[in-house]
């Protein structure tokens, strides 16, 4: 469910696997934690800034909008977060779709991965251990530190390199020329972050790692296989160079991991369970990832959480070939042996609805739902579910309620413009449209929309000053959004 309904792509500004060329030994002066940049970027503008970027990468490129995996990501992201120190806001983590195995953080504890980086991770300390990193990067605030060694400001350069790099995205050789003219004469954007920053973010990450009870020896391990992709690959991407070659950091991080002692991890069935879906969903074709997860039901009987996961991604490859027969065989089967498990429900749901079974799905949901209102899998997939069925004021309600707890929910919108477009309600619809606008920073369309939804307000005086006042918050952030880009 809602696997393409909406996807983006977002900068790296602090990759993790770098084909770069060793950077020079010379460190970076850094201040003290916790009087980092305060001259050059505090807190408070950190988080505005941060979230001016999301807005407008939202609209831009490949973020995956799944909600089973959005879940499964920032559950895994808080556990890390809860054992970090230097924590100054919220953290929000995103998936991208590129095979590319990558990571990256920025501004105000955004933090997102490759769908690769899932996908090629053998265990869930494996991956944690890129997400640790990359907490570290935030709250060390190193893009801070950088701006207040360039004596410059950092959102400008951010800014004005927004656009280029996710050119490199699309097109890397072409993102690459549009990135080096962005920096042209700037030394310090050049060799952006160094090795005391990466070592920093090795250090402290594993640190994070361990206290959130997963194995320190993920760092290294994952570190030893980039190293040995990296071998032999050319050094095209000049522009990742301040990030030392993964083989470079092995040894530092089989030290750092080893003096934490032994710790065995079982495996995770969660973790598995969503690199199941990444591969069978966003990595594979359907026709492949049926022959793939075939085979790996055959091979793992051995081990239960394996053959589970794979029956899993069985069950998806026969759902995108339209076998839903038999998707609807294999999901049920181990729904018998976990009954309230998301990634099973939502999967389950879509063969319903792809058949027009939608009592199935919402007598499959609902009592679940009524234990979980918060959970915003059950939710938006009900809400679906009951907006398939032409249920609309129930499937209304629920997304309603569903906003009042993440106002910023993209696909909670969408689905509600869904339903007062379904039921010919012009005024919330126009004004729905608006707020799905303003998460992607386009607010002089969602000045337009609010204008339209005023003039269905007709007599009602009451929503025509609500409406107005929007339209005033609405010219507001983009006055904001412009002084951030200048």
């Amino acid at each position: 469910m809602f696997k393409k309904l909406f996807v983006l792509a977002v900068c790296i500004f602090f990759p993790l696997l770098s084909s770069a060329q060793t950077i020079s030994d010379n460190k970076n002066q850094l201040p003290e934690i916790g009087v980092v940049a305060s001259d050059a970027l505090t807190i408070d503008k950190e988080k505005l800034l941060g979230e001016a970027i999301m807005k407008q990468l939202r609209g831009q490129a490949p973020i995956v909008s799944d909600p089973v995996l959005q879940e499964y990501i920032q559950d895994l992201g808080n556990r890390l977060v809860v054992h970090a120190d230097n924590t100054k806001f919220p953290f929000t983590f995103f998936i991208i779709n590129n095979p590319v195995l990558n990571a990256f953080a920025f501004y105000g504890g955004h933090v997102g991965m490759h769908s690769g980086l899932i996908s090629k991770a053998q265990t869930e300390s494996e991956l944690a251990s890129v997400v640790a990193h990359e907490i570290a990067h935030v709250t060390q605030r190193h893009l801070a530190r950088r701006a207040q060694a360039q004596k410059r400001s950092g959102p400008l350069q951010i800014a004005s390199m927004l656009g280029s790099i996710l050119v490199a995205l699309a097109d890397p050789q072409a993102g690459m020329a549009a990135i080096s003219a962005s920096v042209a004469g700037n030394q310090q954007a050049q060799i952006n972050f160094t090795r005391n920053n990466e070592q920093e973010a090795d250090n402290i990450g594993i640190n994070i790692l361990y206290r959130a009870g997963f194995d320190p020896k993920g760092a290294p391990a994952f570190f030893s296989r980039l190293a040995e992709k990296a071998r032999g690959q050319s050094n095209d991407l000049a522009f990742l160079r301040t990030h030392p070659l993964p083989q470079d950091r092995v040894a530092e991080t089989i030290t750092r991991a080893r003096s934490y002692g032994e710790r065995r991890i079982p495996p995770s069935l969660q973790f598995h369970l969503a690199q199941a879906r990444i591969n069978a969903r966003y990595m594979l074709s359907p026709q492949r990832a049926l022959e793939f997860y075939t085979r790996a039901v055959s091979k793992t009987y051995a081990d239960s959480v394996l053959h589970t996961a794979s029956l899993y991604g069985l069950a998806i490859a026969h759902f995108e070939l339209e076998n839903y027969i038999e998707s609807e065989k294999e999901i049920r089967s181990l729904l018998l042996d976990d009954k309230e498990n998301v990634f099973y429900l939502d999967l389950l749901t879509d063969v319903y609805l792809k058949q027009e079974k939608f009592s199935d799905a919402i007598n499959l949901l609902t009592p679940i739902w009524q234990l979980k209102p918060q959970n915003r899998v059950l939710a938006l997939n009900l809400a679906n579910s009951h907006l398939q069925a032409e249920n609309y004021g129930t499937s209304i309600q629920i997304l309603r309620d569903l906003l009042l707890v993440n106002n910023k929910d993209l696909l909670s919108h969408q689905l509600l413009h869904d339903a007062y477009q379904r039921t010919q309600n012009q005024k919330d619809a126009h004004q729905t449209q608006a707020e799905i606008y303003a998460l992607i920073s386009a607010y002089s369309l969602a000045i337009d929309e609010l204008q339209f939804a005023y003039n269905y307000a007709n007599h009602d005086n009451i929503e025509k000053q609500r409406i107005k006042g929007r339209i005033e918050q609405m010219r507001q952030l983009q006055e904001d959004m412009k002084r951030l880009s200048l």
